[in-house]
Formats: structure tokens, sequence, C-alpha cells
């Protein structure tokens, strides 16, 4: 079973009369690279946010956001809400280049909107320590966006197999189809050798030889044989399977990730395809190595996604 670098989870919870929010999302990057922004009141505790993540998080450009979400209530409920105060330095400025820009007073439609600009409004910050039953509860909402995140990775990765199932396929259909030529390929390499001597003259003909000319040939053809190729194609494309197929430790949840091991696959997959080519002397042989190539280029795009 593989899983894909990206994923994306979130969870909610009521912290301190206020919503607070905890969200995990990553791409793919070849080791851990973990950026946090965090609420205020959790800042003391960033270090062991961090090693929480790092338990349950192998790989992959993580970015983690915990921020609270503050009711906003109006004087007019008569409710105990907490008002974020005003920037009227930076209100004023907004209405002050309003009207040069426009030369008319500040009508209350827009004096309403740029009292709701980010810069104007500024919520208060909590630094109130955490106690240590919030900690817990801050705790089990990270576990809990964790458990979305990689819920979302697992299902990527299910899609990401079924593409490397089909294109593997592709490139096992295409090895396939090579065989026909291959049979009638060493005949026609050997009638080409025996028409180029034929043209030569009776004096350079007659002081070749025979022998020596035999051995040479089967050395040339030899070399030209791609049986070896093939069979280690195959042994890579079972491979990949196999690879794809294995069972992760739950215990160790994500630390059994098979993406390097898949890359690694892939680049021998390559070298075998590419010596294909090479010894190919047939054009539709070489249409059906380049097919190849490029399926497998597909495959290796898609490696760097699987953690």
């Amino acid at each position: 079973m593989i899983l894909s670098m990206t994923g994306y989870g979130k969870s909610e919870s009521q912290f301190r009369g206020r919503k607070m929010i905890c969200e995990v999302r990553s791409l793919n990057s070849k080791s851990m690279d973990l950026s946090t922004r965090l609420a205020s009141s959790l800042r003391a505790h960033e270090l062991d946010i961090r090693t929480l993540i790092a338990q349950r998080v192998e790989r992959g450009k993580v970015d983690l956001a915990i921020y609270e979400e503050q009711n906003t209530l109006s004087c007019s409920e008569g409710q105990g809400g907490t008002l974020s105060p005003i920037n009227w330095k930076a209100a004023k400025e907004y209405a002050r280049q309003y009207s040069e820009q426009f030369g008319t007073g500040v009508p209350a439609e827009v004096m309403a909107s740029i009292l709701r600009f980010p810069d104007v409004i500024k919520a208060q910050e909590d630094t109130t320590d955490v106690t240590e039953e919030e900690w817990k509860a801050i705790q089990a909402q990270i576990n809990a966006a964790l458990d979305a995140f990689i819920a979302f990775r697992t299902q990527e990765g299910a899609a990401l197999q079924r593409m490397f199932t089909e294109k593997l396929d592709g490139i096992a259909d295409l090895l396939a189809q090579v065989e026909p030529f291959e049979k009638g390929r060493v005949a026609k390499i050997k009638e080409r050798l025996e028409q180029n001597l034929a043209q030569l003259s009776t004096e350079t003909q007659a002081q070749i030889d025979r022998n020596r000319l035999e051995q040479e040939m089967i050395y040339y053809l030899e070399k030209l044989d791609i049986t070896e190729e093939k069979v280690r194609l195959t042994n890579h494309i079972k491979y990949f399977r196999e690879t794809m197929g294995e069972l992760r430790d739950k215990s160790q949840e994500l630390r059994d990730g098979v993406g390097k091991k898949l890359g690694f696959i892939a680049q021998e997959m390559g070298r075998e395809i590419n010596t294909l080519g090479s010894k190919s002397n047939q054009s539709e042989m070489q249409i059906i190595v380049v097919k190849m190539k490029d399926i497998l280029e597909q495959i290796k795009e898609q490696v760097l996604n699987v953690l």
C-alpha cells in the first residue's frame, strides 16, 4: 500500500469560548520540512507540537496552522463577548486617501468596509498559559487533524497505485510487442552483412578468413541480443508491483514509506529501456522503445509524490 505526500486534514473544537481550528496540509519533499503558524496561546508549546507531528508524519513539506476564530458579538446583544480593538490611525489614513482620490467625503458603506480591513481590526491576543487539561484537548485536536490528514494521503495513494498499475501494464504490453520483431531480427542482420560482403571485390573476398568471420559475426549478434534486458525489465516491473503492495507496520504508521524505493526501481527500468533502444536496429522496435520511455517518464513524475 502506498501513500501520497499530498495531504490535507482539519479539525475544530471549542477553546476558551472560541472556535479553535487546526489544519495540516502537505506537498512532496525529499525530507521532513515542517512550518507552523500557531495561536499566541500555543507558542510556548511549539516544540511539543513539532514533536507530535514528527511522530506521525515522516516526509513532505508540511504546513501546520492552529488558530482561534473569535466570536463576534455586537454591543446591542448585551452578551459578554470580547470586541476586537480598532486601529483608528489606520482607518483614518484609509479614509483620507479615499477623500483625496475621489474629492468627496467617505460614504458610510465605504467606511464600513474600511473598518473590516485586517489591519484595522486586530483581534486581541490571548497570552494566558495553557492549562494541562487544555493542552490535552489541543493534543487530541491535533491528532484528529492528523487522522484526517493520513486518511487523505491514503486515498490519494490508492489513486496513484491504480495509475502506476495501469502504466506498468502498458510497458509490459509494449515489451511483448518487441518479440515478433526480435524473431526475424537476427536473420535480417546476417543477411545484410552477407550482402555487404558480396559487394567486396573478388580479391578481397579471397583474403577473408571465413572461420574468423563467423566468430566475429556471432560476437556481433550476441551484443545485439536483448534477452537479458527483457528479463531484467520484466523483473523490475514485478518488483515495482510487489513494492506497492507491501504492508505497512501500523505500530510505526508512516515510517515504512516506499516512495524512494519505487524511485530507484524506476531508474533501473529506465536503464533497461535505454539499453533496448541502443540495441534496436529496426524502426518498429525503436518506436516501441520511445513509447515505453514516455510511459516511464509519467511514472517517474508521480513517484515523487509517493511517501
